[in-house]
Protein backbone atom coordinates (compact mmCIF):
# COMPACT_ATOMS: atom_id res chain seq x y z
CA UNK A 1 0.00 0.00 0.00
CA UNK A 2 1.02 3.80 -0.46
CA UNK A 3 0.16 6.40 1.21
CA UNK A 4 1.34 9.92 0.15
CA UNK A 5 3.22 12.45 2.09
CA UNK A 6 1.96 16.20 1.71
CA UNK A 7 2.11 19.32 3.23
CA UNK A 8 -1.06 21.39 2.73
CA UNK A 9 -4.20 19.67 4.16
CA UNK A 10 -3.66 20.18 8.33
CA UNK A 11 -5.06 17.49 10.08
CA UNK A 12 -5.57 18.56 13.79
CA UNK A 13 -6.78 16.50 16.99
CA UNK A 14 -10.06 18.24 17.78
CA UNK A 15 -9.48 17.28 21.65
CA UNK A 16 -6.88 19.94 22.01
CA UNK A 17 -6.30 21.43 18.53
CA UNK A 18 -2.93 20.45 18.49
CA UNK A 19 -1.90 19.67 14.80
CA UNK A 20 -1.14 16.01 13.79
CA UNK A 21 0.28 15.90 10.69
CA UNK A 22 -0.04 17.51 7.39
CA UNK A 23 -1.66 15.84 3.72
CA UNK A 24 -1.28 17.08 0.10
CA UNK A 25 -3.16 16.17 -3.26
CA UNK A 26 -2.02 13.82 -5.59
CA UNK A 27 -1.15 14.60 -8.87
CA UNK A 28 -2.78 13.09 -12.06
CA UNK A 29 0.59 10.65 -12.42
CA UNK A 30 -0.06 9.40 -9.36
CA UNK A 31 -3.81 8.51 -9.42
CA UNK A 32 -2.33 6.74 -12.63
CA UNK A 33 -0.24 4.94 -10.92
CA UNK A 34 -2.89 4.21 -8.17
CA UNK A 35 -5.09 2.54 -11.28
CA UNK A 36 -2.39 1.04 -12.71
CA UNK A 37 -1.45 -0.74 -9.63
CA UNK A 38 -5.38 -2.10 -9.17
CA UNK A 39 -5.89 -3.38 -12.41
CA UNK A 40 -2.70 -5.67 -12.07
CA UNK A 41 -4.20 -7.39 -8.50
CA UNK A 42 -7.54 -7.20 -9.51
CA UNK A 43 -6.18 -10.22 -12.15
CA UNK A 44 -4.65 -11.86 -8.93
CA UNK A 45 -7.73 -11.34 -6.75
CA UNK A 46 -10.04 -12.41 -9.37
CA UNK A 47 -7.95 -15.86 -9.84
CA UNK A 48 -8.38 -16.65 -6.07
CA UNK A 49 -11.16 -19.10 -4.94
CA UNK A 50 -13.54 -17.34 -2.79
CA UNK A 51 -12.04 -19.62 0.43
CA UNK A 52 -8.85 -18.15 -0.48
CA UNK A 53 -9.95 -14.20 -0.20
CA UNK A 54 -11.51 -14.95 3.05
CA UNK A 55 -8.08 -16.01 4.30
CA UNK A 56 -6.95 -13.42 3.11
CA UNK A 57 -9.72 -11.52 5.22
CA UNK A 58 -9.31 -13.38 8.26
CA UNK A 59 -5.61 -11.66 8.52
CA UNK A 60 -7.55 -8.48 8.70
CA UNK A 61 -9.66 -9.36 11.58
CA UNK A 62 -6.47 -11.35 13.30
CA UNK A 63 -4.47 -7.15 13.05
CA UNK A 64 -7.67 -5.65 14.52
CA UNK A 65 -7.75 -7.56 17.66
CA UNK A 66 -3.81 -7.29 17.89
CA UNK A 67 -3.80 -3.55 17.77
CA UNK A 68 -6.89 -2.55 19.20
CA UNK A 69 -4.95 0.05 21.82
CA UNK A 70 -3.44 1.30 18.51
CA UNK A 71 -6.53 1.65 16.31
CA UNK A 72 -8.37 3.10 19.10
CA UNK A 73 -5.55 5.75 20.03
CA UNK A 74 -5.38 6.85 15.75
CA UNK A 75 -9.70 6.83 15.75
CA UNK A 76 -9.31 8.87 18.88
CA UNK A 77 -6.44 11.14 18.46
CA UNK A 78 -8.38 12.85 14.87
CA UNK A 79 -11.69 12.23 15.30
CA UNK A 80 -12.12 13.12 19.34
CA UNK A 81 -14.61 10.23 20.28
CA UNK A 82 -15.32 8.72 23.48
CA UNK A 83 -13.00 5.81 23.66
CA UNK A 84 -16.26 3.21 23.77
CA UNK A 85 -17.65 4.92 21.28
CA UNK A 86 -14.56 4.30 18.84
CA UNK A 87 -14.16 0.28 20.39
CA UNK A 88 -17.89 -0.54 20.00
CA UNK A 89 -19.05 1.35 16.43
CA UNK A 90 -15.35 0.90 14.71
CA UNK A 91 -12.85 -1.90 16.32
CA UNK A 92 -16.00 -4.58 17.60
CA UNK A 93 -18.09 -3.94 15.12
CA UNK A 94 -15.33 -4.39 12.40
CA UNK A 95 -14.26 -8.05 13.59
CA UNK A 96 -18.10 -8.55 13.82
CA UNK A 97 -18.89 -7.42 10.15
CA UNK A 98 -15.48 -9.37 9.46
CA UNK A 99 -17.32 -12.50 10.90
CA UNK A 100 -20.16 -12.45 9.25
CA UNK A 101 -18.90 -11.21 5.45
CA UNK A 102 -16.28 -14.69 5.70
CA UNK A 103 -19.16 -16.68 6.58
CA UNK A 104 -21.93 -15.31 3.47
CA UNK A 105 -19.61 -14.97 1.12
CA UNK A 106 -18.75 -18.54 0.11
CA UNK A 107 -22.60 -19.41 -0.83
CA UNK A 108 -23.30 -15.99 -1.60
CA UNK A 109 -20.67 -14.96 -4.49
CA UNK A 110 -20.66 -19.08 -6.13
CA UNK A 111 -22.71 -20.08 -9.26
CA UNK A 112 -26.18 -19.77 -8.92
CA UNK A 113 -28.48 -22.22 -10.43
CA UNK A 114 -31.65 -20.63 -11.59
CA UNK A 115 -35.28 -21.43 -12.04
CA UNK A 116 -37.03 -21.31 -15.29
CA UNK A 117 -40.82 -21.08 -17.41
CA UNK A 118 -41.97 -24.19 -18.54
CA UNK A 119 -41.02 -23.41 -22.34
CA UNK A 120 -37.07 -23.68 -21.65
CA UNK A 121 -37.32 -26.53 -19.73
CA UNK A 122 -34.83 -28.43 -21.61
CA UNK A 123 -32.26 -25.30 -21.29
CA UNK A 124 -30.62 -24.56 -17.69
CA UNK A 125 -29.96 -20.94 -16.63
CA UNK A 126 -27.46 -19.79 -14.30
CA UNK A 127 -26.16 -16.18 -12.60
CA UNK A 128 -22.45 -15.84 -12.39
CA UNK A 129 -21.36 -13.57 -9.56
CA UNK A 130 -18.28 -11.76 -10.97
CA UNK A 131 -16.05 -8.31 -10.34
CA UNK A 132 -16.74 -5.42 -11.26
CA UNK A 133 -13.09 -4.77 -11.78
CA UNK A 134 -11.59 -1.58 -9.52
CA UNK A 135 -14.06 0.00 -6.72
CA UNK A 136 -13.87 3.38 -5.41
CA UNK A 137 -14.93 4.12 -2.02
CA UNK A 138 -15.54 7.65 -0.67
CA UNK A 139 -15.69 7.56 2.71
CA UNK A 140 -16.73 10.01 5.68
CA UNK A 141 -15.05 11.69 8.62
CA UNK A 142 -17.50 10.34 11.54
CA UNK A 143 -16.16 6.53 11.31
CA UNK A 144 -12.99 6.72 9.66
CA UNK A 145 -12.05 3.37 10.48
CA UNK A 146 -15.23 1.59 10.08
CA UNK A 147 -16.09 3.19 6.94
CA UNK A 148 -12.78 2.22 5.03
CA UNK A 149 -12.93 -1.10 6.20
CA UNK A 150 -16.13 -2.93 5.64
CA UNK A 151 -16.77 -1.73 2.11
CA UNK A 152 -13.20 -2.52 0.92
CA UNK A 153 -13.23 -6.49 2.25
CA UNK A 154 -16.68 -6.44 0.56
CA UNK A 155 -15.94 -5.74 -2.57
CA UNK A 156 -12.15 -7.39 -2.36
CA UNK A 157 -14.04 -10.58 -1.08
CA UNK A 158 -16.64 -10.23 -4.68
CA UNK A 159 -13.53 -10.29 -6.07
CA UNK A 160 -12.53 -6.14 -6.70
CA UNK A 161 -9.43 -4.20 -6.31
CA UNK A 162 -10.22 -1.55 -3.95
CA UNK A 163 -8.98 2.26 -3.96
CA UNK A 164 -10.04 4.16 -0.86
CA UNK A 165 -10.15 7.82 -0.67
CA UNK A 166 -10.91 8.79 3.11
CA UNK A 167 -12.17 12.04 4.32
CA UNK A 168 -9.34 14.70 4.36
CA UNK A 169 -10.59 15.52 7.50
CA UNK A 170 -10.15 12.32 9.37
CA UNK A 171 -7.91 10.39 6.78
CA UNK A 172 -5.87 8.51 9.47
CA UNK A 173 -2.73 8.31 7.58
CA UNK A 174 -0.19 6.65 10.32
CA UNK A 175 -2.94 3.92 11.06
CA UNK A 176 -3.32 2.81 7.21
CA UNK A 177 0.29 2.94 6.84
CA UNK A 178 1.12 0.88 9.86
CA UNK A 179 -2.57 -1.24 9.05
CA UNK A 180 -0.64 -2.68 5.53
CA UNK A 181 2.50 -3.37 6.78
CA UNK A 182 1.42 -5.50 9.24
CA UNK A 183 -1.42 -7.26 8.96
CA UNK A 184 -0.39 -9.54 5.89
CA UNK A 185 -3.03 -8.53 3.80
CA UNK A 186 -2.14 -8.70 0.04
CA UNK A 187 0.06 -5.95 -1.54
CA UNK A 188 -2.27 -3.18 -3.63
CA UNK A 189 -5.74 -4.96 -3.07
CA UNK A 190 -6.87 -1.90 -1.14
CA UNK A 191 -5.22 1.64 -1.34
CA UNK A 192 -5.84 3.85 0.28
CA UNK A 193 -5.22 7.71 -0.96
CA UNK A 194 -4.96 10.22 1.42
CA UNK A 195 -5.53 13.73 0.35
CA UNK A 196 -8.68 16.41 -0.54
CA UNK A 197 -11.60 16.96 -3.09
CA UNK A 198 -8.79 17.05 -6.07
CA UNK A 199 -7.55 13.86 -4.89
CA UNK A 200 -11.26 12.51 -5.39
CA UNK A 201 -11.74 14.17 -8.82
CA UNK A 202 -8.94 13.23 -10.03
CA UNK A 203 -9.52 9.42 -9.03
CA UNK A 204 -13.03 9.78 -10.28
CA UNK A 205 -11.99 11.11 -13.54
CA UNK A 206 -9.79 7.46 -14.36
CA UNK A 207 -13.40 5.51 -14.42
CA UNK A 208 -13.42 3.56 -11.43
CA UNK A 209 -15.88 0.35 -12.40
CA UNK A 210 -17.95 1.10 -9.54
CA UNK A 211 -18.01 4.37 -6.72
CA UNK A 212 -19.28 3.56 -3.01
CA UNK A 213 -19.70 6.85 -1.39
CA UNK A 214 -20.82 7.70 2.53
CA UNK A 215 -21.39 11.20 2.95
CA UNK A 216 -22.97 14.69 2.82
CA UNK A 217 -26.01 15.07 0.44
CA UNK A 218 -24.69 18.05 -1.47
CA UNK A 219 -21.46 15.92 -1.84
CA UNK A 220 -23.59 12.85 -3.21
CA UNK A 221 -25.22 14.72 -5.76
CA UNK A 222 -22.08 16.06 -7.20
CA UNK A 223 -20.52 12.79 -7.16
CA UNK A 224 -23.89 11.41 -9.16
CA UNK A 225 -23.50 14.19 -11.43
CA UNK A 226 -20.00 13.57 -12.17
CA UNK A 227 -20.75 9.80 -12.69
CA UNK A 228 -23.61 9.67 -14.55
CA UNK A 229 -21.61 11.54 -17.16
CA UNK A 230 -19.41 8.10 -17.23
CA UNK A 231 -22.17 6.06 -16.78
CA UNK A 232 -20.08 4.73 -13.72
CA UNK A 233 -22.43 2.84 -11.51
CA UNK A 234 -22.76 4.61 -8.07
CA UNK A 235 -24.11 4.13 -4.61
CA UNK A 236 -24.69 6.95 -2.10
CA UNK A 237 -25.10 6.36 1.81
CA UNK A 238 -26.64 10.21 2.55
CA UNK A 239 -27.45 11.88 5.27
CA UNK A 240 -30.73 11.97 7.26
CA UNK A 241 -32.62 13.67 10.16
CA UNK A 242 -33.80 10.78 12.18
CA UNK A 243 -37.13 10.88 14.01
CA UNK A 244 -37.93 8.56 17.49
CA UNK A 245 -41.56 8.13 18.42
CA UNK A 246 -42.71 7.39 21.80
CA UNK A 247 -46.10 6.11 22.64
CA UNK A 248 -47.36 6.46 26.16
CA UNK A 249 -47.44 2.64 27.09
CA UNK A 250 -43.46 2.13 27.18
CA UNK A 251 -41.58 1.65 30.16
CA UNK A 252 -39.89 5.05 31.07
CA UNK A 253 -36.97 4.32 32.37
CA UNK A 254 -35.82 1.83 29.40
CA UNK A 255 -37.22 4.19 27.09
CA UNK A 256 -34.91 7.24 28.45
CA UNK A 257 -31.58 5.69 28.18
CA UNK A 258 -32.28 4.57 24.68
CA UNK A 259 -32.77 7.38 23.54
CA UNK A 260 -30.13 9.55 25.10
CA UNK A 261 -27.88 6.73 23.73
CA UNK A 262 -29.26 6.99 20.41
CA UNK A 263 -29.21 10.95 20.37
CA UNK A 264 -25.57 11.60 21.93
CA UNK A 265 -23.67 8.92 21.31
CA UNK A 266 -20.69 9.67 18.90
CA UNK A 267 -21.50 13.24 20.16
CA UNK A 268 -24.50 12.90 17.79
CA UNK A 269 -22.35 12.24 14.49
CA UNK A 270 -24.26 9.49 13.38
CA UNK A 271 -26.57 9.95 9.95
CA UNK A 272 -28.63 7.57 12.01
CA UNK A 273 -28.62 8.87 15.15
CA UNK A 274 -31.66 10.95 16.90
CA UNK A 275 -32.30 14.16 16.04
CA UNK A 276 -36.34 14.45 16.29
CA UNK A 277 -38.33 12.97 19.14
CA UNK A 278 -42.11 12.86 19.16
CA UNK A 279 -43.67 12.37 22.81
CA UNK A 280 -46.88 11.43 23.11
CA UNK A 281 -48.90 13.78 25.33
CA UNK A 282 -49.85 11.39 27.54
CA UNK A 283 -46.14 10.70 29.27
CA UNK A 284 -44.63 13.88 27.95
CA UNK A 285 -44.63 15.75 31.23
CA UNK A 286 -43.08 12.69 32.92
CA UNK A 287 -40.21 11.42 29.94
CA UNK A 288 -38.75 14.86 29.47
CA UNK A 289 -37.82 15.95 32.38
CA UNK A 290 -36.25 12.33 33.29
CA UNK A 291 -34.31 12.97 29.76
CA UNK A 292 -33.27 16.06 30.35
CA UNK A 293 -32.28 15.26 34.36
CA UNK A 294 -29.92 11.70 33.03
CA UNK A 295 -28.49 13.89 30.12
CA UNK A 296 -27.30 16.14 32.24
CA UNK A 297 -25.19 13.48 33.82
CA UNK A 298 -23.46 12.82 30.96
CA UNK A 299 -19.63 13.56 31.15
CA UNK A 300 -18.66 15.83 28.15
CA UNK A 301 -15.32 16.11 26.48
CA UNK A 302 -12.60 18.33 27.21
CA UNK A 303 -9.65 19.29 26.42
CA UNK A 304 -7.60 17.84 29.29
CA UNK A 305 -9.06 14.26 28.62
CA UNK A 306 -7.25 10.81 29.60
CA UNK A 307 -8.29 9.55 25.91
CA UNK A 308 -6.58 5.92 27.25
CA UNK A 309 -9.27 5.13 29.62
CA UNK A 310 -13.04 4.30 28.60
CA UNK A 311 -13.91 6.23 31.29
CA UNK A 312 -12.52 9.06 30.13
CA UNK A 313 -16.16 10.65 28.98
CA UNK A 314 -19.62 9.83 27.61
CA UNK A 315 -20.10 12.24 25.09
CA UNK A 316 -17.03 12.98 22.97
CA UNK A 317 -15.34 15.83 21.22
CA UNK A 318 -17.38 17.48 17.60
CA UNK A 319 -14.59 16.53 15.16
CA UNK A 320 -14.78 18.77 12.73
CA UNK A 321 -14.62 23.00 12.79
CA UNK A 322 -16.98 22.79 10.29
CA UNK A 323 -19.46 21.10 11.79
CA UNK A 324 -19.20 23.29 15.24
CA UNK A 325 -20.60 25.82 13.34
CA UNK A 326 -23.31 24.23 12.05
CA UNK A 327 -24.36 22.87 15.43
CA UNK A 328 -23.79 26.32 16.47
CA UNK A 329 -25.69 28.06 14.05
CA UNK A 330 -28.71 25.24 14.22
CA UNK A 331 -28.82 26.17 18.08
CA UNK A 332 -29.10 29.93 17.80
CA UNK A 333 -31.99 29.94 14.91
CA UNK A 334 -33.65 27.73 17.63
CA UNK A 335 -33.40 29.83 20.20
CA UNK A 336 -34.33 33.10 17.74
CA UNK A 337 -37.68 31.00 16.65
CA UNK A 338 -38.91 30.52 20.10
CA UNK A 339 -37.41 26.95 21.28
CA UNK A 340 -37.14 26.58 24.80
CA UNK A 341 -33.52 25.09 25.46
CA UNK A 342 -33.49 22.24 28.95
CA UNK A 343 -29.81 21.86 29.04
CA UNK A 344 -26.75 22.15 27.06
CA UNK A 345 -26.05 24.80 24.34
CA UNK A 346 -23.53 26.53 23.43
CA UNK A 347 -20.71 27.16 26.27
CA UNK A 348 -17.46 28.38 24.27
CA UNK A 349 -17.97 29.73 20.72
CA UNK A 350 -15.93 27.96 18.84
CA UNK A 351 -15.59 25.29 20.71
CA UNK A 352 -15.16 21.35 19.87
CA UNK A 353 -16.77 20.31 23.37
CA UNK A 354 -20.64 21.14 22.89
CA UNK A 355 -22.36 19.60 25.58
CA UNK A 356 -25.87 17.31 24.88
CA UNK A 357 -27.91 19.94 24.17
CA UNK A 358 -31.83 18.94 24.28
CA UNK A 359 -34.90 21.69 22.78
CA UNK A 360 -38.29 21.64 23.53
CA UNK A 361 -41.15 23.66 21.73
CA UNK A 362 -40.01 23.06 18.39
CA UNK A 363 -41.05 22.99 14.95
CA UNK A 364 -40.41 22.14 11.62
CA UNK A 365 -39.50 25.46 10.51
CA UNK A 366 -36.40 25.45 12.99
CA UNK A 367 -32.84 24.55 10.90
CA UNK A 368 -33.01 21.74 14.36
CA UNK A 369 -35.71 20.01 13.49
CA UNK A 370 -35.65 20.00 9.71
CA UNK A 371 -31.87 20.34 8.55
CA UNK A 372 -29.39 17.61 9.58
CA UNK A 373 -27.46 18.70 12.47
CA UNK A 374 -25.17 16.22 12.90
CA UNK A 375 -24.24 17.01 16.58
CA UNK A 376 -25.12 16.49 20.33
CA UNK A 377 -28.77 18.00 19.98
CA UNK A 378 -31.95 16.70 20.57
CA UNK A 379 -35.35 18.25 18.54
CA UNK A 380 -38.65 17.51 21.52
CA UNK A 381 -42.02 17.49 19.78
CA UNK A 382 -45.31 16.33 21.52
CA UNK A 383 -48.04 14.73 19.30
CA UNK A 384 -51.61 12.95 20.30
CA UNK A 385 -52.10 10.61 17.90
CA UNK A 386 -50.43 7.78 15.77
CA UNK A 387 -51.48 9.13 12.50
CA UNK A 388 -50.13 12.67 14.02
CA UNK A 389 -47.00 11.19 15.05
CA UNK A 390 -46.28 9.38 11.25
CA UNK A 391 -46.88 12.46 9.37
CA UNK A 392 -44.28 14.69 11.53
CA UNK A 393 -41.76 11.36 11.22
CA UNK A 394 -42.23 11.87 7.20
CA UNK A 395 -42.12 15.63 7.06
CA UNK A 396 -38.81 15.72 6.04
CA UNK A 397 -36.13 15.63 3.16
CA UNK A 398 -34.38 12.78 4.32
CA UNK A 399 -35.03 8.80 4.77
CA UNK A 400 -32.45 6.92 6.69
CA UNK A 401 -33.68 5.59 10.06
CA UNK A 402 -36.16 5.93 12.49
CA UNK A 403 -37.51 4.05 15.64
CA UNK A 404 -40.42 3.81 17.44
CA UNK A 405 -41.12 2.77 21.20
CA UNK A 406 -44.01 1.41 22.22
CA UNK A 407 -45.37 -2.37 24.44
CA UNK A 408 -48.05 -2.99 21.45
CA UNK A 409 -45.92 -4.97 19.04
CA UNK A 410 -48.88 -4.70 16.45
CA UNK A 411 -48.39 -0.97 16.44
CA UNK A 412 -44.89 -0.87 16.50
CA UNK A 413 -44.32 -2.83 13.14
CA UNK A 414 -47.87 -0.73 12.15
CA UNK A 415 -45.69 2.34 12.29
CA UNK A 416 -42.43 1.05 11.37
CA UNK A 417 -44.23 0.27 7.73
CA UNK A 418 -45.67 3.51 7.54
CA UNK A 419 -42.82 5.83 8.01
CA UNK A 420 -41.32 6.54 4.63
CA UNK A 421 -37.33 5.60 5.69
CA UNK A 422 -34.36 2.29 5.09
CA UNK A 423 -34.30 1.47 8.51
CA UNK A 424 -36.42 0.78 11.67
CA UNK A 425 -35.71 -0.15 14.51
CA UNK A 426 -38.51 -1.40 17.22
CA UNK A 427 -37.92 -0.40 21.20
CA UNK A 428 -34.17 0.44 20.37
CA UNK A 429 -32.52 2.58 17.94
CA UNK A 430 -29.38 2.47 15.34
CA UNK A 431 -28.93 -0.98 15.72
CA UNK A 432 -30.06 -1.71 11.79
CA UNK A 433 -26.35 -0.99 11.21
CA UNK A 434 -25.28 -3.31 14.11
CA UNK A 435 -26.62 -6.31 12.48
CA UNK A 436 -24.64 -7.19 9.05
CA UNK A 437 -26.90 -9.24 7.91
CA UNK A 438 -29.22 -6.75 7.28
CA UNK A 439 -28.84 -4.36 4.09
CA UNK A 440 -28.86 -0.77 5.08
CA UNK A 441 -29.86 2.44 3.04
CA UNK A 442 -31.53 5.12 2.75
CA UNK A 443 -35.20 6.78 0.59
CA UNK A 444 -35.51 10.37 -0.36
CA UNK A 445 -32.72 12.60 0.09
CA UNK A 446 -30.81 9.90 2.22
CA UNK A 447 -29.47 7.99 -0.38
CA UNK A 448 -29.50 5.17 -3.47
CA UNK A 449 -28.76 1.83 -3.06
CA UNK A 450 -28.06 -0.75 -0.45
CA UNK A 451 -25.13 -1.62 1.80
CA UNK A 452 -24.14 -4.38 3.70
CA UNK A 453 -26.44 -8.00 3.63
CA UNK A 454 -27.01 -10.08 0.75
CA UNK A 455 -27.59 -7.12 -1.18
CA UNK A 456 -24.74 -5.38 -0.70
CA UNK A 457 -22.13 -8.09 -1.25
CA UNK A 458 -23.67 -8.41 -4.90
CA UNK A 459 -23.84 -4.53 -5.07
CA UNK A 460 -19.90 -5.21 -5.69
CA UNK A 461 -20.80 -8.08 -8.39
CA UNK A 462 -21.83 -8.15 -12.04
CA UNK A 463 -24.50 -10.30 -11.92
CA UNK A 464 -24.06 -12.35 -15.41
CA UNK A 465 -27.25 -14.01 -16.65
CA UNK A 466 -26.29 -17.48 -18.46
CA UNK A 467 -28.37 -19.91 -20.65
CA UNK A 468 -26.68 -23.20 -21.44
CA UNK A 469 -28.24 -24.82 -24.38
CA UNK A 470 -27.60 -28.28 -26.04
CA UNK A 471 -25.80 -28.39 -29.31
CA UNK A 472 -28.07 -30.63 -31.14
CA UNK A 473 -30.30 -30.54 -34.37
CA UNK A 474 -33.17 -28.92 -32.84
CA UNK A 475 -34.62 -25.54 -34.97
CA UNK A 476 -35.88 -23.78 -32.36
CA UNK A 477 -40.06 -22.80 -33.56
CA UNK A 478 -39.18 -19.08 -32.96
CA UNK A 479 -36.22 -19.04 -35.29
CA UNK A 480 -36.67 -17.63 -39.04
CA UNK A 481 -38.57 -18.10 -41.23
CA UNK A 482 -42.00 -16.52 -39.77
CA UNK A 483 -44.23 -18.99 -41.04
CA UNK A 484 -48.26 -19.12 -40.83
CA UNK A 485 -48.05 -22.24 -39.05
CA UNK A 486 -45.81 -21.70 -36.20
CA UNK A 487 -47.86 -18.16 -35.50
CA UNK A 488 -50.88 -20.02 -35.19
CA UNK A 489 -49.48 -22.80 -32.82
CA UNK A 490 -47.72 -19.90 -31.03
CA UNK A 491 -50.48 -18.59 -29.86
CA UNK A 492 -52.51 -21.33 -29.29
CA UNK A 493 -50.02 -22.83 -26.79
CA UNK A 494 -50.08 -19.14 -24.91
CA UNK A 495 -53.72 -19.69 -24.36
CA UNK A 496 -53.80 -22.83 -23.68
CA UNK A 497 -51.00 -22.56 -21.15
CA UNK A 498 -51.61 -18.57 -19.92
CA UNK A 499 -55.79 -18.49 -20.92
CA UNK A 500 -58.10 -17.72 -17.64
CA UNK A 501 -58.55 -21.35 -17.52
CA UNK A 502 -55.38 -23.73 -18.31
CA UNK A 503 -56.18 -26.70 -20.57
CA UNK A 504 -53.92 -29.46 -20.38
CA UNK A 505 -55.50 -31.32 -23.26
CA UNK A 506 -55.03 -28.38 -25.62
CA UNK A 507 -51.76 -27.27 -24.48
CA UNK A 508 -49.90 -30.69 -25.14
CA UNK A 509 -51.85 -31.32 -28.72
CA UNK A 510 -50.41 -27.79 -29.93
CA UNK A 511 -46.68 -28.06 -27.78
CA UNK A 512 -45.92 -31.36 -29.19
CA UNK A 513 -45.86 -30.39 -33.12
CA UNK A 514 -44.26 -26.96 -31.86
CA UNK A 515 -41.36 -28.76 -30.69
CA UNK A 516 -40.72 -30.74 -34.15
CA UNK A 517 -41.97 -27.38 -36.72
CA UNK A 518 -38.69 -25.70 -36.73
CA UNK A 519 -36.68 -28.46 -38.27
CA UNK A 520 -40.33 -29.03 -40.52
CA UNK A 521 -40.31 -25.47 -41.57
CA UNK A 522 -36.72 -24.07 -41.96
CA UNK A 523 -34.55 -21.93 -44.28
CA UNK A 524 -32.14 -25.64 -46.55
Amino acid sequence: MTVLESTAIKITNPINGNILYEIDEISDEQAKVHFDKASTVQKQIQAMSVEQRVAEVYKIRDYVIAHSDFILDSIIAETGKARTDAFAAEVFEVTDVIDVYNKLAPKQLKDQKMNWPIFLMEKTSRQFREPLGTVLVITPWNFPFYQVIVPSLMSFLAGNATIVKPSEVTPLKPLWEHFFANSGFMKDAIQVVVGGKETGAKLLALRPDKVHFTGSVNTGRKLMEACSKQLIPIDLELGGKDPSIVFDDVDIDRTVNGIMWGAFTNAGQNCTGIERLYVQEGIYNTLVPKLVELTKRLRTSHPDRNTKSAEDCDVGAVTASFQVKIIEDHIEDALAKGATLLCGGIQEKGSHHIPPTIFENCNHSMKIASEETFGPTLAIMKFKTEEEAIALANDSVYGLSASVWTKDAARGVRVARAIKCGNVCINNHMLNEANPYLPFGGVKDSGIGRFKGEDGLLAFCNLKSVLIDKQGKLIEPQWYPYTESKYKLLYAVMVSWFGKSRNWFKFIANVLPLDGIGNKEKFK
